[in-house]
């Protein structure tokens, strides 16, 4: 340490505590000085040439800033200038790339990249409604400053309001803006990696449905029965002719049906893997369309709301159904048509198990053999999709008409028969007649 040095060591432990008569400056070396304002401030200054010009940098106030910490701004400073470089104009152009560069901003971005490749409204809608969860933690940062410790704070703000899963996605959906960020060169580590098994599991729970083919018969009957809105219970029975995802089918449009061809393509934007499917209509969907189209074929959508035409049905709408016919959440959901559909065609032995996935829309995980297995088994599925309607309407009197008015349903399913005991009833009272 230079004199000069432990000289202003010592005025530093010795400064008045009443202000000055007028600007002190000291020297440390090297262009670092501290100003002692005469109000008493006391602030950091490197004096340097750049350019020919002599020019000054503000370091910051003493004792915010040490004087360690003010020598190693000097030295970085100093190193700049070895580079060529103005450190001045170098702290200015970080200082707005830190404020543009925040994590809210390059979020944003990511989002409308995702707009650009044609990703559906519902996925990009869940990605900012996670987003939203991450913003009053981390937003407002500059994503490089942003570490492991900060990013679990804000997991944690969602995982102890019980949300594990939330919490988990949330994790994901940061890791994909950070990997973003790296890719634009704006990041130089995704902080998520660190947080692998950080978070609490959640419970995975399968979505009910009935794999037993009496108990799918006692459904099907109760659908056929049911005395709410008539659109209602067509979606139903195509939900249980043709088991696509409850979304796909809710927000169906006539333009997508070809009853000549006796086929539903559903468009690309709505489905699950960004891929256009094609679904074969059995004779029993096209008279269930057929019928609907004659109470809703005014507008464009098949399950239009009751306060909107141009509005489809709520989510919910078809387990509500569900449930008032005495079905709770653990027995029957709507998506779980799917399974139900996925267990017996399989179980029965009459298909190819690729036919039944490409039916289901699945893809294949295997990313070597979904590269080579491509085909469609269309024809397999189209035969397919009328032996399964024909099995059903076997199960119910009329899967394309309706049936009596059902009784008031118990909540559960008989174990002993597997059959709902409200379809009981209705089949017993049908049977008399």
């Amino acid at each position: 340490m230079t004199a000069l040095s432990r000289r202003i060591c010592r005025t530093l432990r010795t400064l008045p505590a009443r202000p000055a008569s007028k600007l002190q400056k000291l020297s440390d070396g090297g262009g670092l000085q501290l100003w002692i304002q005469p109000s008493g401030t006391r602030l950091w200054r490197l004096a340097y040439r750049f350019d020919g010009k002599q020019k000054l940098l503000s370091l910051g106030s003493y004792p915010v800033l040490s004087l360690a910490d003010a020598r190693e701004a000097r030295d970085e400073a100093k190193r700049l200038l070895k580079a060529g470089a103005d450190p001045a104009r170098e702290r200015k152009f970080h200082k707005a790339t830190s404020q543009k560069d925040t994590f809210r901003s390059i979020a944003d971005e990511y989002v409308d990249k995702l707009k650009k490749e044609g990703r559906a409204d519902r996925t990009i809608s869940k990605v900012k409604w996670l987003l939203d969860f991450a913003y009053p933690t981390i937003g407002d940062k500059c994503i490089r400053e942003i570490d492991p410790a900060t990013v679990l704070t804000a997991l944690r703000r969602v995982e102890v309001r019980g949300r594990y899963e939330s919490s988990r996605r949330l994790r994901s959906t940061i890791g994909t803006v950070f990997r973003y960020a790296i890719a634009t060169a704006r990041a130089e580590a995704d902080p998520t990696i660190a947080l692998r098994g950080a978070l609490i599991s959640p419970t995975v729970t399968s979505r009910a449905a009935i794999t037993d083919p009496k108990a799918l018969g006692g459904l099907l009957r109760a659908v056929d029965a049911f005395d709410g809105q008539p659109t209602t219970r067509a979606a139903l029975k195509l939900m249980a002719l043709m088991f696509p995802r409850p979304g796909e089918l809710r927000l169906a449009e006539w333009e997508e049906f070809d009853f000549e061809s006796s086929m539903w393509i559903i468009p690309e934007a709505r489905m699950k893997m960004r891929r256009p499917h094609r679904v074969p209509l059995s004779r029993q969907a096209i008279s269930v369309l057929r019928s609907l189209k004659e109470i809703s074929g005014g507008g464009s959508l098949l399950f239009p709301g009751v306060r909107s035409v141009s509005r489809p049905i709520s989510d919910n709408t078809l387990n509500a159904a569900l449930r008032r016919m005495g079905y709770g959440k653990e027995e029957a959901t709507a998506h779980g048509f799917r399974a139900t559909a996925s267990t017996l065609l399989n179980e029965c032995g009459k298909w190819h198990p690729d036919a039944i996935e490409r039916q289901l829309a699945h893809i294949e995980n295997n990313d070597v053999r979904r590269a080579y297995a491509r085909a469609e088994h269309w024809e397999e599925r189209v035969k397919m999709m009328q032996w399964w309607a024909e099995s059903n309407s076997g199960r119910v009197i009329s899967i394309g008409g309706r049936g009596k008015p059902a009784a008031p349903r118990g909540p559960t399913l008989n174990t002993a028969s597997r059959v709902h005991p409200t379809a009981r009833r209705i089949s017993n009272a049908r049977k008399t007649h």
